[in-house]
């Protein structure tokens, strides 16, 4: 019988092959202090230098360690989702591999998950030491994301995270959803989400991967996880919703138009022809727009119909007779 883990340390990496042994000694340090059971996860996301084998070096002398490698690089989401599938830890935390996030806050977050009741616990870096050109187009991504989903955390992007194992089994990250973790497991049911301030470290080796094309990324994916939460079983709601009140509008408004022409006309007044009108144009168009959007939605609601995961709920608690 497997011995019962205390955590699991998913570490996502590319290219990080000179910080690995100094996180690991840090890491094992600290559980060691609390006799805190521990194996730590690597995900090499396709490296280019030496990583794997420096992984290999540390498997040999540290049995906890785990790890798997991806033949090319599919980004961070994809590494925590197969580090997620991989844990057996009660308490699941997932850190960078770049040694920015300290490994010091994790008997403390631990305490948050078990004590505290929280399903999920982020770390919010209120004192950063990236680049101005990493820190402000972060806090306009937490800001928005606050702002769409509701939840009140400073830095949904931050590596330094603790959740309740069963959090980590239930959702599935992709594309750059890593970011919006958060959102995620509040779709999913698990509400108690709390945040804990946390030491943030200059990066010692290497450089940071952060690059442009990551903010189109992060709001086309905040985007479609806003969606999904509020939508993704009922695109009918939204899409035929959209497409009823335009059609309307454009349906009353070309009656309108016709009614009042032809009133003029009988009426012996000054009219103008109904195709001289821009706003019959524009009346046809919303009509149009308002067709599609409903067969958009029609479509949707078919497609979901026959998913396999149409009826897939967590289930908290159960008693049977």
């Amino acid at each position: 019988m497997n011995k019962k883990l205390d955590i699991s340390v998913v570490v996502p990496l590319y290219n990080e092959a000179e910080s690995l042994p100094e996180l690991v000694a840090w890491i094992r340090r600290v559980v060691t202090e609390r006799d805190i059971s521990c194996e730590i996860i690597f995900v090499d996301d396709g490296s280019t230098d030496e990583s794997w084998r420096v992984i290999e070096e540390l498997k040999a002398a540290y049995p906890e360690i785990r790890a798997i490698s991806f033949m090319r690089n599919y980004g961070k989401s994809a590494a925590l989702y197969c580090g997620f599938d991989m844990a057996r830890g009660e308490v699941v935390f997932t850190m960078d591999a770049d040694l920015q996030d300290s490994p010091d806050e994790i008997p403390e977050m631990r305490r948050m998950i078990l004590e505290e009741g929280y399903d999920l616990v982020s770390g919010w870096k209120r004192k950063r030491y990236d680049p101005v050109g990493k820190r402000w187009p972060s806090k306009f991504f937490n800001f928005t994301a606050r702002l769409m989903s509701g939840i009140k955390l400073h830095d949904f992007n931050c590596g330094l995270k603790a959740y309740r194992r069963k959090v980590v089994k239930s959702i599935e990250v992709y594309g750059e959803m890593h970011r919006y973790i958060p959102i995620l497991a509040k779709h999913a049911g698990f509400r108690r989400i709390g945040e804990k301030v946390v030491q943030h470290h200059e990066r010692k080796y290497g450089k940071s991967k952060f690059g442009i094309e990551r903010m189109v990324k992060g709001y086309l994916d905040l985007i479609s996880v806003s969606f999904m939460s509020r939508f993704g079983r009922s695109p009918m709601y939204l899409f035929g919703g959209l497409g009823t009140l335009m059609f309307l509008f454009g349906g009353i408004t070309a009656v309108w138009i016709i009614v009042d022409k032809l009133c003029a006309q009988f009426s012996g007044l000054a009219w103008r022809g109904v195709t001289e009108q821009p706003m019959f144009y524009l009346a046809l168009l919303a009509i149009i727009l308002g067709v599609q959007l409903f067969l958009a939605g029609f479509l949707g609601e078919m497609i979901n119909r026959r998913s396999t995961e149409r009826n897939h709920y967590l289930i908290d608690k159960r008693m049977d007779d």
